[in-house]
């Protein structure tokens, strides 16, 4: 796994906290020195909790479950999407939809009217509808897509969860903790970090920031998806190896027949 450097944390502004004044207590141990009105994170204790996180994180991922990536902010958007698709888990970038995992089966029903519709457009049968009736099931489904979009091969309730602004996301918590859903998240100075069974102490603000962390993030569940895939082969093989002895034990009686 990638080592975290210090410097490259700094280098994207990690370490920048929120104003003081409006600090959260609970952070005190991750906060390094106040300058200018700011509390300053202590980057070396950042590394260190990416790198535990990466672990559990590649840990998650080897196991074939999914880890569901949250971040509606502005700055947060694009990145998440981009790398959460790029490892090929869902995320939630639009508005959170209420109950998405506490009422999961209703979720999963929105998901599969979205692959109806797909359905209905495939086969011909869309065409058979009024104009008004094709304009409705149309706004559906680019309803459904933005909200719902990334998640609709998430058959099961996630493995874990990753959250950008726990103060922002604080439904998505919720929900995660009801259900003991492991949360990890980048924790900035204002917020909680006791609501997060993984604290990144991290600027949740700045887009240079949320990249870095998500890039050493989705590169450790990129790992733990490339280990499950070699431990798979691996269990394939000798199945193959004793299908092949296996016949040619079978065979080598006829054969010595024939000679």
């Amino acid at each position: 796994m990638e080592k975290v450097e210090v410097k490259e944390l700094l280098e994207a502004g990690v370490h920048f906290g929120h104003l003081t004044r409006k600090w959260d207590p609970n952070m005190a141990p991750y906060i390094y020195m106040e300058r200018n009105g700011i509390h300053i994170i202590n980057l070396y204790k950042t590394a260190a909790k990416i790198e535990e996180t990466s672990e559990a994180l590649k840990k998650i991922a080897a196991s074939g479950k999914k880890i569901l990536f949250v971040a509606t902010k502005k700055q947060a958007k694009d990145i998440v999407a981009e790398k959460a698709g790029a490892v090929n888990m869902p995320y939630i970038t639009e508005r959170w939809p209420g109950g998405m995992l506490t009422n999961f089966v209703t979720i999963r029903k929105a998901v599969k009217k979205m692959a109806s519709i797909d359905r209905m457009k495939k086969d011909g049968t869309f065409m058979t509808l009024s104009k008004k009736e094709r304009l409705q099931v149309d706004r559906l489904r680019a309803k459904l897509e933005k909200n719902l979009g990334s998640i609709s091969d998430m058959t099961r309730l996630p493995g874990a969860l990753f959250v950008v602004d726990i103060k922002r996301e604080h439904i998505a918590i919720k929900e995660a903790q009801k259900l003991n859903i492991p949360i990890f998240a980048m924790v900035d100075t204002n917020s909680d970090p006791r609501q997060v069974d993984y604290v990144v102490p991290a600027n949740d603000d700045a887009s240079k920031s949320i990249d870095k962390i998500l890039t050493l993030i989705t590169g450790a569940v990129a790992e733990g998806l490339s280990d499950r895939k070699s431990d798979r082969a691996e269990k394939a093989a000798p199945a193959t190896e004793v299908k092949a002895e296996t016949q040619a034990a079978v065979e080598t009686p006829a054969a010595k027949e024939e000679k």
